[in-house]
């Protein structure tokens, strides 16, 4: 009896996704992420770094799964970038709004208009993405306008307009450390992200009231994904990335996904993780 139930934690352990810690200090926060969504019936990818030490976990960092309007991310950085050279401005009017505005209401709403507008001012879908790989970052992909996505067939597994758990981490590396925005608009984008009020059901939703977040949100039917930094109670940021690919109660399992990172890298794994996941209420909105 006993031979047949370590081998069914054995089966049961290997048939979890898969991951790889950086440090052993983060095998714990790792194994509890793939018991966590192993449990679930869609497909998670899940990737935590901690910018100050390098630190990180994942959970299928190297599956493609479609971006969404995470993607938006890369629309603003490939305007801001054009700010910093003095060709554009956040001032300039772009139909009946100023470029600043249109940001605004991309980044904080996620509004789908106002991207396809910058898109297009800025020369298509074909620009940004020049503009990912002069920052060393081919590993996500844009290749239509939010218009064109939305009536395409409805495909998860299109490897169109996708990016992995890891592509999109590095993505989120480079811009903290200000490899592809000057201070200004660094900072620009980043009080944007601090403002979205999307997706409040899913990375913000358990964590720490007054815990500092930045991040953008994305959603198809059977899509549910959100990308951003958060910030530790002594300073120190992760750049995290969740999707989540068919099944049910995606935001919820994202919020208890971002909340063991949470409590993973601050050192405080254990009784608040455990009162995390026994909770039965209703995710803050």
């Amino acid at each position: 009896m006993r031979y047949i139930v370590v081998l069914a934690w054995i089966l049961a352990f290997s048939a979890q996704p898969a991951a790889a810690a950086s440090s052993l200090e983060l095998v714990s926060v790792e194994r509890q992420l793939a018991y966590l969504v192993g449990g679930k019936s869609g497909e998670y990818g899940i990737a935590a770094l901690d910018l100050s030490n390098g630190r990180s976990v994942s959970i299928n960092g190297d599956q493609l799964f479609p971006m969404a309007s995470t993607v938006k991310l890369a629309v603003a950085g490939a305007y801001l970038t054009q700010v910093d050279h003095g060709r554009r401005s956040l001032d300039d009017r772009i139909g009946s709004r100023s470029a600043a505005q249109l940001i605004d209401l991309m980044l904080t709403r996620s509004d789908n208009v106002a991207t396809d507008v910058l898109i297009r001012n800025l020369g298509g879908p074909g620009y940004v993405q020049q503009w990912l790989n002069l920052n060393g970052l081919p590993g996500i992909r844009i290749d239509r306008t939010i218009a064109q996505l939305l009536r395409s067939p409805r495909d998860l597994f299109d490897r169109r307009d996708s990016s992995s758990p890891h592509s999109m981490i590095s993505f989120l590396r480079q811009l903290d450390r200000g490899n592809m925005l000057r201070p200004a608009s660094r900072t620009y984008l980043l009080s944007a992200m601090s403002r979205c009020i999307t997706g409040r059901n899913r990375m913000k939703a358990l964590l720490p009231d007054g815990t500092r977040v930045e991040h953008k949100t994305g959603t198809l039917n059977g899509l549910t994904g959100d990308v951003g930094f958060i910030t530790m109670p002594d300073g120190r940021r992760l750049a995290v990335a969740f999707f989540a690919r068919g099944g049910s109660d995606r935001p919820r399992t994202i919020a208890e996904a971002a909340r063991a990172i949470y409590d993973g890298f601050s050192g405080s794994w254990g009784g608040t993780m455990l009162s995390t996941f026994g909770s039965t209420g209703a995710a803050r909105n």
